[in-house]
């Protein structure tokens, strides 16, 4: 259960803000961090948004503002201790930051987290995190709503939405509700639209997204009599169609659209990193598989990354020998 008032009470009793989200942020990530600027702008609060990862170039639309910056280390490490308040949108914990978690930490600022995901990392001063809720977006939503804390825009309302619609699976997913499309309608009466949203977000990708999609439709294997799906893409298939790591948003799922298929895997090799996406149906806590190898996220959908290995058949035999386990 998240506190809204106290939430309200750190935001009015301060006056500079520093928002940030995870690596490779998806929209609810870059949606919450909008609509959170958004907030404080309407209240005359001062914020700043510094990520570690540039803004996917589906997502730049909900920036109108222009106000996103990649951190560096010369330009915006003393950002974190000139702040009142630092703000961690859409994920609970601090190695999430990446090339941010010296300064994050160390940042003498009133740290709080706002999240939906399980197993949080005690890394913050103070938590508003309930995992029943949909997205982060919806969280904010609640603190407009439960207290009045702003009028609720268009402005606000945007990014708000897309956050929603794409943490659902497009309103698919377990926790879209009838609550929830009661919640929906308030953000579509500001005169959102959500045909365009839902187009700049999945209807415009770029020519090298799709044919590394094909890449990664092809290498499809089937595991475990046809119960476990998995596909990997490598950093060659990458250079190859000149793609980018945010393209593969929502490959995994594709494994999950096959017959008997219940939990889903994407193995992605990267430059400086090897990552695992995890995907299940029903009650396959793919959050604890992904927890074996130092990741999280929720119960049908997490992941996981490695910096210190390289992808090797070893570890994608590992990681398909303990998924086995979940499905028995």
């Amino acid at each position: 259960m998240v506190n809204f008032q106290k939430l309200k009470n750190i935001i009015l009793s301060n006056n500079t803000f520093l928002l940030t989200t995870h690596v490779n942020p998806d929209a609810d990530a870059i949606g919450s961090e909008i609509a959170f600027y958004q907030i404080l702008k309407a209240l005359g609060k001062k914020a700043y948004i510094i990520n570690h990862s540039e803004t996917p170039y589906n997502l730049k639309f909900l920036d109108t503002d222009n106000v996103i910056r990649q951190f560096n280390l010369d330009d915006y490490a003393d950002y974190f201790n000139q702040v009142d308040v630092i703000v961690a949108l859409d994920f609970n914990r601090s190695d999430r930051t990446v090339s941010m978690q010296k300064n994050f930490e160390r940042a003498k600022a009133i740290k709080i987290c706002i999240d939906h995901h399980q197993d949080p990392e005690k890394f913050v001063d103070y938590e508003f995190i309930d995992t029943d809720y949909s997205a982060t977006g919806e969280i904010l939503l609640s603190l407009i709503t439960e207290t009045k804390l702003v009028q609720l825009t268009k402005e606000i309302a945007e990014p708000i939405y897309a956050a929603i619609m794409t943490d659902t699976g497009s309103f698919r997913f377990e926790r879209t509700t009838a609550k929830l499309h009661r919640k929906v309608a308030t953000l579509l009466e500001t005169g959102v639209n959500p045909t365009e949203i839902y187009d700049k977000i999945y209807d415009q990708s770029k020519f090298s997204k799709i044919k590394l999609l094909g890449r990664a439709l092809e290498s499809i294997q089937l595991s475990a009599n046809g119960r476990i799906a998995y596909m990997i893409i490598t950093q060659k298939d990458f250079d190859e169609f000149g793609a980018i790591e945010s393209d593969t948003e929502n490959f995994v799922n594709y494994n999950l659209s096959i017959e008997n298929v219940v939990l889903g895997l994407l193995f992605i090799e990267l430059k400086n990193v090897f990552k695992v996406s995890f995907r299940s149906k029903g009650n396959i806590p793919v959050n604890k598989l992904a927890a074996e190898f130092g990741g999280g996220g929720h119960t049908n959908a997490s992941g996981a990354r490695f910096f210190d290995r390289n992808m090797t058949s070893e570890i994608i035999n590992q990681i398909l020998s303990r998924a086995v386990s979940y499905i028995k």
